[in-house]
């Protein structure tokens, strides 16, 4: 449901800034940041007139009705109440998994990430606060998984009732690759860069050769300098990163992708292992991906479990 709306905000803000030129931060963004202030304090939580700014120019590219400075607040107090609650359920998203979200949505939009950024700089929106809804997005989707997955009548499809409505239309199960991956940075500086940058290539084209599998991978790193190795965990092939897909699809375990110059430096992917799933995981995210979703019910029960949350805790208005 949000994937689709984040979609059509995008495109309205290309129709804004078509214009005038997409360069660098917002004057009124850095105006905002120098002279932040406590606005609102949920339970220990604080939201700043900077994180106010940052929504209400974001209200304004979905353009929204009403009065945007209350719903922002609103919407920033109703953010927090989830990440707390997040937390206490032990539910973290990885960066990885925000940059891949991130990385989609300027594909979907056929833009570079560097022109969705310049776009989001422009509109005092920034790409962090993008990013942070998307995280945010993300895990209370888990939350609401964890609170009523098996509940019968709870409006939100477990992995198996995904599986059964599948089967009910008359498709098979589905299957895709599983991969478990892990990524390997030569950080480059941007002051560095161009001083840099061709060296820096050569040695991650040097280490990407010598790969053999990811348990040597940190080894291979500790000689190096500036390298970043990360465990990606597992990744189904419809979940990969729009720009790295082409090159992770059909390597085998134990190999590597070709390596990419990026705004990090230069990079590549490893291959850990990978094998063919049909589980009810990939059932889920095929169903979910062709539109077919209980919005309307999971909009209800996340307003029913967030009116919960804000009767129990201490919200204070500056």
């Amino acid at each position: 449901m949000w994937t689709r709306n984040l979609i059509c905000i995008f495109v309205a803000a290309i129709a804004l800034t078509a214009t005038g030129p997409a360069t660098g931060v917002s004057p009124v963004a850095s105006a905002h940041a120098a002279a932040s202030e406590i606005k609102i304090i949920v339970n220990k939580d604080v939201i700043t007139s900077y994180d106010l700014a940052r929504r209400t120019a974001f209200l304004r590219l979905q353009r929204r009705a009403g009065k945007v400075s209350q719903i922002a607040a609103d919407e920033l107090i109703d953010e927090s109440l989830k990440k707390q609650e997040m937390a206490r359920l032990g539910i973290r998203i990885p960066d990885a998994q925000v940059d891949a979200a991130y990385a989609r949505f300027a594909s979907t939009n056929k833009m570079s990430l560097k022109q969705m950024g310049q776009i989001l700089n422009q509109t005092g929106v920034t790409p962090r606060h993008f990013k942070e809804f998307i995280r945010v997005q993300i895990g209370w989707g888990q939350a609401m998984g964890a609170r009523y997955r098996g509940q019968r009548g709870g409006g939100i499809l477990s992995e198996q009732e995904m599986v059964a409505k599948m089967l009910e239309r008359g498709g098979d199960k589905p299957s895709a690759t599983e991969y478990f991956l892990q990524q390997v940075i030569f950080v480059v500086p941007a002051a560095k860069r161009n001083a840099i940058l061709k060296k820096r290539e050569q040695e991650a084209v040097s280490m990407r050769n010598r790969f053999s599998d990811c348990k040597s991978t940190r080894d291979f790193a500790k000689g190096l300098r500036d390298v970043t190795v990360r465990d990606l965990g597992r990744i189904l092939e419809p979940e990969l990163p729009p720009d790295w897909a082409p090159l992770v699809k059909g390597l085998a375990p134990g190999k590597a992708t070709k390596t990419r110059v990026t705004d990090r430096g230069v990079e590549f992917l490893a291959v850990c292992s990978a094998r063919e799933v049909s589980d009810d995981r990939v059932a889920q995210l095929m169903l979910s991906q062709s539109g077919e979703s209980t919005d309307k019910d999971a909009e209800a029960l996340s307003k029913k479990y967030v009116e919960e949350l804000r009767e129990k805790a201490k919200i204070k208005r500056r």
